[in-house]
């Protein structure tokens, strides 16, 4: 981005949704880490050339981010006193998690200094996510208008935070921190069912989101998807796996049921809202193919990666062709 004042008023909207791609890319990086069940060759290789595009992607954004709010102060506070966007700000502790238990899955015992980072750097996320989460929820007790809480507000991007805490356990488990992990797990379990009953009610009172908001539906996957991959790191029976797996895989459904209305919006950065529920069911979805008696699921699991996949690549060939032409990054655009 050059120093002009077009880049410069460029960068006065580059607000928290940015980190959005690198959960994308790192979801895709798990899917791939997921595709073999033997976790060796081609399929580890192309996980790890994910996981390098979701680093540079973080750093990036990371640096960009810091010089805009050095730059643009007013701008930050307004994404943080947004009503419907302000859940964001927790996508920058999930892209940390991610990228820490990505490390985790591919380098985990690769040297003792390594883990010590991997580590640091989980632990640097897990409490920065449950400082989003805690300053998220408190702005539910606040008046409606002082900025709290309001029916029009209640979006599934309100989901975002209870996704970074029950990420903990997937790699909170390999690297000892166990009583950690699942604290913070029984977090995101408590406010998954509330957010999801909170959305229902908004939906009989409200009615439907905006058509430019309909790819935060697929957002609403990603908590039982990531519980499924929860309960199958600790080695809870099978059926609540599967119980999981058939809510993630109706969630999915449901959002798809408004395929027309999202082929027929231009593209913006709520388009990746898609990217990683679809990484997180395909993760579950390879998982549980590779067990016993479930070999049934390993062509879905293929086909949802090849999805997953263009996808993905899709989206950051659409998102580079924006920045080109000068569509995202604008007040509308984000």
């Amino acid at each position: 981005m050059q120093a002009s004042p077009q880049g410069a008023n460029a960068l006065e909207h580059l607000s928290p949704v940015w980190f959005v791609p690198v959960m994308g890319w790192c979801g895709l990086a798990q899917a791939w880490l997921r595709a073999s069940d033997s976790g060796e060759g081609l399929t580890t290789l192309l996980a790890t050339l994910a996981g390098a595009v979701a680093l540079t992607i973080f750093l990036v954004v990371s640096v960009l981010s810091l010089v805009r709010w050095s730059q643009y102060p007013s701008a930050v506070a307004m994404d943080m006193q947004h009503p419907v966007r302000h859940p964001f700000i927790a996508t920058i502790p999930i892209s940390i998690m991610l990228l820490a238990s990505l490390g985790v899955a591919i380098f985990w015992n690769a040297s003792e200094s390594l883990n010590n980072g991997l580590r640091l750097v989980w632990a640097g996320g897990s409490l920065l996510e449950i400082a989003a989460t805690l300053w998220v929820t408190a702005r539910w007790l606040q008046a409606k208008e002082a900025g709290g809480p309001s029916w029009n507000a209640i979006t599934p991007i309100l989901f975002i935070p209870v996704v970074g805490n029950a990420l903990a356990p997937l790699a909170g488990l390999t690297i000892g921190l166990e009583p950690w992990a699942m604290a913070q797990f029984g977090l995101g379990l408590f406010l998954w069912p509330v957010m999801q009953t909170l959305l229902v009610v908004r939906w009989v009172h409200v009615g439907p989101l905006p058509p430019r908001m309909m790819p935060a539906l697929f957002i609403m996957v990603v908590p039982p998807s990531i519980v499924g991959l929860d309960l199958l790191q600790m080695g809870v029976a099978l059926p609540w796996i599967w119980c999981m797996w058939g809510l993630a895989g109706f969630f999915l459904a449901l959002a798809l049921t408004q395929i027309a209305t999202l082929r027929s919006l231009p593209f913006g950065m709520p388009h990746w809202g898609m990217s990683f529920p679809l990484a997180a069911f395909t993760i579950l979805t390879l998982r549980l193919a590779f067990l016993s008696d479930c070999g049934w699921l390993v062509l879905p699991g293929y086909a949802l990666l090849a999805i997953t996949t263009t996808l993905v690549l899709w989206l950051s060939f659409a998102t580079l062709k924006g920045l080109q032409s000068g569509a995202l990054l604008s007040p509308e655009a984000g």
